[in-house]
């Protein structure tokens, strides 16, 4: 038949369709949308699509070429489907010419219109492989995410789970989502907590050498040897030989009586054996003597048989005896090493005289201890004395002798709230004179006021103290005295109050106790003009007062 090509063509036909004329070319079965419509010349006459790799027939049809080999195989008279000729495969060539053609038509992107990007159709395998909103999956081993290739990069750096980073503390690349574990398991250089309890962070690869010295390591006590079971923490150990120490030496004497008792055992076990060597001697020798005379008896003795046996038995029973002899003395010999018992003498020796250096040295350490109470019991005295003097150093350092005094209240806020909870109902000036032998004076403010002036005011009052010259001056106290709150804008708004000692009042008299009952102004101030943020008598939480007496006709010692 017309039809049947012999193998050897078919072969060539083969050989020429494989070889490519052109490194352009496109994947078949693709959704291309071209930019211009699809010519029908263009379209294979068996799939329908674009020609890939076109080859035409005798009756003048185009196909692809693997649609023309899929005719061959589907049919062993294959025909063409438009004109139903008997396709003959050596008059089947290769059309370069509408090859060239098809591979220039242009294309859209596939993911337009993300990417607006027109491409022959020959280009566009290569535009795929670098446009930038293609799909593709992240290069990272083990990672199945799919990623358009403008956003690889950001993801490769910042959100890829499978990306390498450095571990923060040996520097090691290693796989995030593996980091964690590296960190807990792997890295000796990843900080731990000491697991006794102690507060250290330690490097990993630190960890055992720690232990070795951690404080809080539990360890055996050095006695547990002479009975001593106690586990402590590292750091409390010398504590703990200190408090168990008679408990350590009762241990170790009780021991050493335990050795003595066993040395003492073995002593005599050794006395006994060799008591039983001397009388297995005194057999041998007595079996020689024995020898002898039986040799004597038998010497001329025609029955030499008879003596000749009884030779043989008694020589027997000698050497019998002879060995077991060796054998004593060798097992003495090896007990009399073992119980060698001079460096265990000098062992207890060494003992003994420790213990009775610790006994000197707790003896030492129970005077010491007395020593070291009386020292602190003389400093406590002394420190108590510095701080009295201190604080009259500071007394006499802020101390007026010209009748004037200035109060600087700091914290006035909270010394004000400490008043009006009931904590510190009122505050003292430190002590000022009217000259360095006169009156002994201060005063006494009330921040949430005293009297009529509770809650609603602040009260100042005027207080006469016992002095050291009182039996000097003359009595009652007769000047008068001036009140002040002072402006601290500098304008001297300041707001003054003043009175003269009362001769008949008890508090102007001379003071029986430490001080007379204060006199003065229960409603000093409101707070209402104090606190008021137009006038300037606080600042910085700080206000000040003034109290000065008027020294006239006030006669100076």
């Amino acid at each position: 038949m017309a039809c049947d090509e012999p193998p050897a063509l078919l072969s060539i036909f083969m050989r020429q369709n494989s070889s490519s004329t052109s490194s352009l070319d496109f994947e078949p079965d693709a959704n291309y949308k071209f930019v211009e419509s699809l010519e029908e010349r263009y379209k294979c006459t068996y799939c329908r699509l674009v020609l890939r790799n076109p080859h035409q027939t005798g009756c003048g049809h185009r196909f692809c070429q693997q649609c023309i080999l899929a005719l061959r195989e589907l049919n062993a008279v294959p025909t063409c489907p438009v004109d139903k000729e008997t396709i003959k495969m050596h008059e089947v060539f290769k059309d370069n010419c509408c090859k060239r053609e098809v591979l220039n038509l242009h294309v859209f992107c596939k993911n337009f219109p993300d990417c607006n990007s027109k491409v022959i159709l020959g280009r566009y395998q290569e535009h795929l492989q670098q446009c930038l909103f293609e799909s593709m999956q992240c290069t990272n081993d083990g990672c199945q995410d799919q990623i358009l290739r403008k956003d690889l990069k950001e993801h490769l750096s910042q959100h890829c789970k499978f990306r390498e980073e450095r571990c923060q503390y040996c520097n090691t690349h290693v796989v995030l989502i593996d980091i964690k574990n590296h960190e807990k398991n792997d890295c000796p250089d990843y900080p731990v907590p000491c697991l006794q309890n102690c507060s250290q962070i330690i490097l990993k690869k630190e960890i055992e050498k720690h232990h070795a010295v951690c404080p809080e390591a539990e360890v055996d006590c050095p006695y547990k040897q002479y009975g001593c079971h106690v586990k402590v923490k590292r750091g409390k150990l010398a504590e703990h030989e200190n408090t168990a120490l008679r408990e350590h030496m009762l241990q170790i004497l009780d021991k050493n009586s335990r050795l003595e008792e066993r040395i003492s055992d073995l002593c005599k076990s050794l006395e006994c054996k060799e008591i039983k060597i001397q009388q297995l001697a005194d057999a041998i020798q007595k079996c020689e003597k024995e020898f002898r005379q039986y040799t004597q008896l038998f010497g001329n003795n025609s029955n030499l048989m008879v003596s000749t046996q009884v030779l043989a038995s008694h020589l027997d029973k000698s050497a019998h005896l002879e060995s077991q002899v060796k054998q004593l003395i060798q097992m003495a010999n090896q007990q009399q090493s073992k119980l060698d018992l001079r460096p265990l003498f000098d062992t207890i020796e060494s003992m003994k005289q420790k213990i009775a250096l610790m006994e000197t040295y707790d003896q030492r350490l129970v005077v010491l201890e007395d020593q070291s109470s009386k020292h602190d019991l003389q400093i406590n005295i002394h420190k108590a004395q510095l701080n009295k003097n201190e604080e009259r150093f500071k007394l006499l350092e802020g101390t007026c002798y010209n009748g004037k005094l200035i109060w600087k209240i700091t914290d006035y806020k909270m010394k004000k709230k400490e008043a009006v909870e009931g904590r510190v109902l009122s505050i003292a000036s430190q002590p000022f004179y009217t000259s360095r032998c006169g009156y002994r004076l201060c005063a006494r403010a009330y921040l949430n006021g005293d009297g009529s002036g509770k809650g609603t005011h602040i009260s100042l009052y005027f207080v006469v103290m016992r002095g050291e010259f009182d039996s000097l001056l003359l009595w009652p106290f007769k000047q008068k005295v001036t009140l002040m709150l002072l402006d601290q804008s500098g304008k001297k708004n300041h707001i003054v109050e003043v009175f003269r000692a009362d001769p008949n009042s008890s508090s102007f008299k001379r003071p029986d106790g430490e001080m007379n009952i204060a006199s003065g102004c229960p409603r000093f101030v409101p707070h209402a003009v104090l606190e008021n943020t137009k006038n300037t008598y606080i600042r910085d939480d700080t206000l000040f007062l003034k109290v000065v007496v008027d020294l006239t006709d006030l006669e100076e010692l």
